[in-house]
């Protein structure tokens, strides 16, 4: 299914004509129940997983994995090592699915595009001035620009948080729309950082914001906050690409991440997935897990259905 922005024809194209009906739509998109959104985000997740959709469950949030390392003291042999976990990452298990992706900064883009050559492994890179995105838009470009020509299959990019509070929203969608042209082929996440917009609405506005400017995905944050992905506001963005493609036809995948760091957690974010979206988000190319500690946790959970006993503290790498 395309992931492109609506066409020209297309009823919502001209909601984003100027500032101000931009403004009009997205201030009139139905307020958010936070107290409703909050008591079935927490419902879904009592939801019990039997042993057999349990280990299905497992292998499916392995192959939705972006793998990350995002931090200063992040070396080529650091990121070759992730990328050899993402394309094996139970050596003693050749059954174990790959991960989606390693996700890295812009400058280790092609170690890691050489770590993970020929395992069908993705390589996803953060830019526009990762996290913060307080940098002028040549910059931003600039840094995506270097992310492609290193190989990036995906780019990550954060929206100007402070321009979005302030009711700044078309220059945020022209921000996004160029960084979508900048990315050529790749496909286009956009970080909406919720721990920083403050209310669900805020939440939901931005979520449409980043589908009518053509991300392929909406993501909820950069892991560098106190508040990252919850139950709560990745439901929230689950409604928002239900409904944008039930009125546009295109699909766009949402990213949780941060703070998703075990296997009980990413199953509560499947059935979310399932309940909220749909079976046709149950994939990788739709639905991502932006983490580095959950896959050592959903490895663990997979030997204990296979062998019935949990290993020891050696058996997954530290990353």
């Amino acid at each position: 299914m395309p992931t492109n922005a609506p066409s020209a024809a297309h009823p919502l194209s001209d909601v984003t004509s100027s500032d101000s009906t931009l403004r009009r739509f997205l201030h009139g998109l139905p307020g958010v129940d936070a107290v409703g959104l909050e008591a079935r985000a927490a419902s879904l997740g009592t939801r019990s997983i039997k042993t057999t959709a349990k280990a299905y469950a497992i292998d499916l949030a392995i192959s939705m994995v972006d793998l990350t390392t995002l931090e200063g003291a992040d070396t080529p042999g650091k990121v070759r090592a992730l990328g050899a976990k993402a394309v094996r990452p139970d050596p003693t298990d050749r059954t174990t699915p790959t991960t989606a992706a390693v996700c890295v900064y812009p400058d280790m883009v092609a170690v890691a595009k050489e770590a993970v050559e020929g395992s069908g492994v993705k390589v996803a890179s953060v830019a526009t001035a990762f996290p913060a995105g307080r940098a002028a838009l040549p910059v931003k470009l600039a840094d995506v620009r270097d992310a492609v020509a290193a190989g990036a299959d995906e780019i990550d990019m954060v929206i100007d948080r402070g321009a979005f509070l302030a009711g700044n929203y078309l220059k945020v969608y022209d921000e996004i729309v160029a960084v979508r042209e900048t990315c050529g082929a790749a496909r286009l996440k956009v970080i909406f950082e919720t721990g920083e917009l403050s209310t669900y609405d805020n939440i939901r506005r931005a979520s449409w914001l980043g589908m009518l400017a053509g991300a392929d995905f909406i993501k909820t944050s950069t892991g560098k906050v106190a508040v990252n992905a919850t139950p709560a506001n990745t439901l929230l963005m689950l409604e928002a690409v239900r409904d944008f493609r039930a009125q546009t036809g295109v699909q766009v995948g949402v990213k949780p991440a941060g703070g998703i760091r075990t296997s009980k957690d990413a199953i509560k974010f499947l059935v979310l997935v399932n309940e909220t979206a749909g079976a046709d988000w149950l994939d990788n190319h739709w639905f991502r897990f932006g983490a580095s500690s959950l896959l050592n946790d959903l490895l663990m959970q997979r030997q204990k259905l296979a062998t019935g006993r949990y290993s020891g503290p050696d058996y997954v790498t530290v990353d």
